[in-house]
């Protein structure tokens, strides 16, 4: 999205919804509250005794929204809900359950405010219903702020974090690196807010209805390390909903939990050791695969940290890490620390240098790609295809993380992506725009991954219709565009890339 909204909670709504939490004891037990219907823009309903809020949170819109919630469970569902504003423009509303203080209305017991320098854990579960229609994300949003609280906008930075997204939108600023820690890749999104605060968003590759057992803080370490929050700002509070530009009706959320606190004050502050034998056990042209000799630690290693030239890439449990997003036929330098429980971190190993791959190759899996061009002209101000997926193997393939790549040259900073229309769902599809070096013709590539699935011997996914364009919607010229192509109807197309896990399977890269 390209604004960003200015969220306004009435006190008094925060503290009649805290009323309606209360029930009479029975010999039988507690009673259990009948779902409330809220049809109001502002309303609020205390969850869980006033542990999480539900808010309507419709700021952008006076279309009426409906929903449906259970304040015993903090379950709710949007029963009424039918949005359509453009995708260039801010959402409609934001639907979500919170924890902490949000615009000076605080639940309770929730453990924020909590400065971020001393935060020691934030974990969190949140399971969604998602429909296959309108453009909306599922996303929390974590706000900071140089006090405890606040009853005004935050002045803080504004975490953002999308678990899935449909209908072409896409989050503030460009993307600018990727992250990957607990078996996760996020991409991650940084530009400023409509009033110049600092916003940095996690966009999860492939997407998910669920992601349970979350650590957050890693993402807010993460964005800390980028120099995108203030170690000496708070944590306020966290949110869990949708953003919804158009539709809405059935999105919802089962649960959602959210608990922090603070690192230990005392006992253990003996570091583990530096990591042993950091080396590269694999490269690829876009991906670079680290190992190393655990550390030992007084009470446990509980998570290493991977830096590239200085950075911090991501973390992991484990003593083997890959990082990917890379450009061919370049040296990056790694080091690694470890963590443990109490937050100690022992001084970096000593810098390992790797070089990626050369680019180019030829794939040879099963799987190719077909083309035909949605348009004729080279200089418009959209790049438009068809392309379709087919299996020539003998057995069934896994679409499952498979990639497209679509190579082009241009030199804009940001582009807006489209699934105008798949046989096998746009809902099924993640897309963006990456970089890819300097290569001539090829120097940006649309990434298109499939998140499921699978394609049986000889079959094809059918129509795959996809689309770019610069954020300011100015002309391109895609003349000499390495995967740019005429052909009327679907034709072989080696100079279109399909990958699996980094490995080329069909075409020839740039």
């Amino acid at each position: 999205m390209t604004g960003r909204h200015l969220r306004g909670v009435l006190a008094a709504f925060a503290a009649s919804a805290l009323l309606a939490g209360l029930a009479l004891l029975t010999g039988a037990g507690p009673a259990t509250a009948a779902p409330i219907t809220d049809c109001t823009p502002w309303g609020t309903t205390a969850l869980q005794g006033g542990a999480y809020t539900y808010q309507q949170n419709e700021w952008n819109s006076s279309a009426r929204q409906c929903v449906s919630v259970d304040p015993d469970t903090g379950a709710w569902r949007l029963t009424e809900a039918n949005f359509s504003l453009t995708t260039a423009g801010p959402p409609a509303t934001y639907p979500s359950s919170y924890k902490g203080c949000h615009w000076g209305a605080c639940t309770a017991n929730s453990g924020l405010p909590i400065k971020v320098s001393e935060l020691g854990s934030a974990r969190s579960t949140f399971d969604t219903t998602q429909v296959a229609s309108g453009a909306w994300n599922a996303a929390y949003d974590l706000w900071f702020n140089s006090t405890p609280t606040t009853d005004d906008q935050p002045d803080g930075t504004e975490v953002m974090i999308w678990i899935n997204h449909r209908g072409g939108v896409q989050p503030i600023g460009s993307r600018t690196a990727t992250f990957t820690a607990d078996g996760r890749t996020w991409d991650v999104w940084t530009g400023p807010g409509a009033s110049g605060w600092k916003v940095i968003s996690y966009v999860l590759q492939g997407g998910a209805t669920a992601v349970t057992d979350l650590d957050v803080k890693d993402l807010i370490d993460d964005a800390t390390a980028r120099g995108q929050i203030n170690p000496a700002h708070y944590l306020i509070d966290a949110e869990a909903g949708f953003e919804i530009w158009q539709g809405g009706q059935g999105l919802g959320v089962n649960s959602f939990s959210f608990d922090a606190g603070k690192g230990s004050s005392g006992g253990d502050t003996t570091p583990p050791t530096v990591p042993g034998n950091l080396r590269s056990t694999a490269a690829s042209p876009s991906s670079a695969t680290l190992a190393w000799d655990p550390a030992t630690d007084d009470v446990g290693v509980t998570a290493y940290e991977v830096y590239r030239g200085g950075t911090r890439v991501g973390s992991t449990g484990g003593t083997t890490y890959t990082d990917t997003g890379l450009t061919a036929s370049t040296a990056y330098s790694y080091t690694v620390r470890a963590l443990d429980a109490a937050g100690n971190a022992s001084p970096p190993t000593g810098p390992v240098s790797v070089t990626t791959a050369p680019g180019g190759g030829t794939g040879t899996g099963n799987l190719k790609v077909q083309y035909k061009a949605s348009n004729t002209s080279p200089t418009d101000n959209a790049v438009g295809m068809n392309v379709q997926l087919v299996n020539t193997g003998s057995s069934a393939e896994s679409l499952k993380d498979v990639e497209i790549r679509y190579w082009f040259d241009d030199s804009a900073s940001s582009y807006t992506t489209w699934c105008d229309w798949a046989q096998i769902g746009c809902a099924n599809l993640t897309h963006s725009v990456s970089t890819n070096g300097t290569t001539a013709g090829a120097n940006r590539y649309l990434k298109v991954n499939v998140t499921g699935g699978s394609l049986a011997a000889g079959a094809s996914t059918g129509d795959i219709q996809l689309r770019l364009h610069r954020a300011d919607w100015s002309n391109l010229n895609e003349a000499d565009d390495y995967s740019h192509g005429t052909a009327s109807s679907y034709t072989d197309a080696p100079k279109i890339g399909v990958y699996s896990g980094g490995q080329l399977l069909w075409g020839t890269a740039p």
